[in-house]
């Protein structure tokens, strides 16, 4: 049994081609999402987030309207870059879309991909410590969020305050009790991957790694997953370790879906650079329902991972999307033992 998710980029682009061609229709279509997910029976409605493009940025507005509009499903994000936020307002917007959700957000934070312009978490006031570079700060902001989601005062209340305060420090309000066990590190390699164990957070792995040794991406994202269980067993935490990966996979049951993706029904692994080192790509997974069942079965990933995120088209519209996701969970989840 698996949980099953889509994880949407939230593109927009004005081209007729397009059904999604303005901000406006992304957040509202991603909104319509979620509701139709948790209608099939879907487990989680997750989103991407990027600054300066054509993309879903800031997240908790939209999470917070999903979560008042649905009732089961779990919201969350894949991933927020942790070099644009401030801890200290980022708990008091998570913590309020948890509670408005009913503790249903499953945070995805953590590096980030890369960047649409030249260090641009500049622009939002952030600058790394001399000796430090981009990706310790992201870390540091990430060890500051946890340490405030345990909810303990910190803060010198004022002696004449305009309204009274409880005894003692105070805390950032709201505070949602449970929202530390759900957060989630994005790794893109290995050693990050350990580095989530032991801060306790849980794993979300993609359709990339920022490493390649030659082995096929579902092996080595399989070892991922073992060396982040393997750092998890020894490092003290009280709860058990959630871990998603991330895949295309597109039943070809019609023929729009042939025309759409019957060209992607032999991709492979790809091996390429990001930010001037190398990464390998997973595959996109298309084809008849009997196919995708025989070549998901042998995902060593798939079958490490306790969630399994549908990276989803979004531009294609949201009746689009909630087909591709009911085809996976009809035609091919239950074959694997997912349902």
């Amino acid at each position: 049994m698996k949980k099953i998710g889509f994880l949407s980029f939230g593109h927009w682009t004005p081209s007729p081609q397009s059904q999604t061609r303005s901000a406006s229709d992304v957040l509202l279509q991603s909104i319509d999402l979620a509701v139709a997910a948790e209608e099939l029976g879907a487990d989680g409605a997750y989103y991407r987030v990027h600054h300066f493009a054509n993309q879903l940025s800031s997240p908790f507005p939209l999470l917070a309207a999903i979560g008042a509009k649905t009732s089961k499903i779990e919201i969350g994000t894949g991933v927020i870059d942790m070099r644009y936020e401030n801890p200290y307002y980022m708990i008091e917007d998570a913590s309020s879309a948890d509670l408005i959700s009913g503790r249903r957000l499953q945070l995805g934070i953590s590096r980030g991909s890369p960047e649409q312009v030249i260090e641009g978490y500049r622009y939002f006031g952030h600058t790394p410590v001399e000796g430090t570079d981009h990706a310790e700060m992201a870390r540091e902001h990430t060890r500051t969020f946890l340490d405030l989601l345990e909810g303990k005062g910190f803060a010198e209340p004022n002696p004449r305050p305009m309204f009274p305060n409880p005894p003692g420090l105070l805390r950032l309000e709201p505070h949602s009790e449970g929202l530390r066990e759900r957060i989630w590190w994005g790794a893109g390699n290995r050693q990050t991957a350990q580095w989530a164990a032991e801060q306790g957070m849980n794993l979300m792995s993609s359709t990339l790694l920022t490493e390649d040794t030659g082995i096929p991406f579902h092996q080595l994202q399989a070892e991922q997953i073992e060396l982040f269980r393997k750092t998890w067993a020894v490092s003290g935490h009280a709860y058990q370790p959630r871990v998603s990966v991330s895949r295309s996979i597109f039943p070809i049951v019609n023929d729009v879906d042939r025309a759409y993706f019957g060209g992607q029904a032999d991709g492979e692994d790809q091996v390429g650079y990001i930010d001037g080192g190398i990464a390998r790509f997973g595959k996109s997974y298309a084809g008849e329902p009997d196919r995708l069942i025989e070549e998901l079965a042998a995902d060593e990933a798939v079958a490490a991972a306790d969630t399994v995120l549908l990276t989803v088209p979004n531009q294609l519209g949201v009746d689009y999307c909630a087909h591709v996701m009911d085809a996976l969970l009809t035609e091919v989840a239950p074959a694997l033992g997912w349902r």
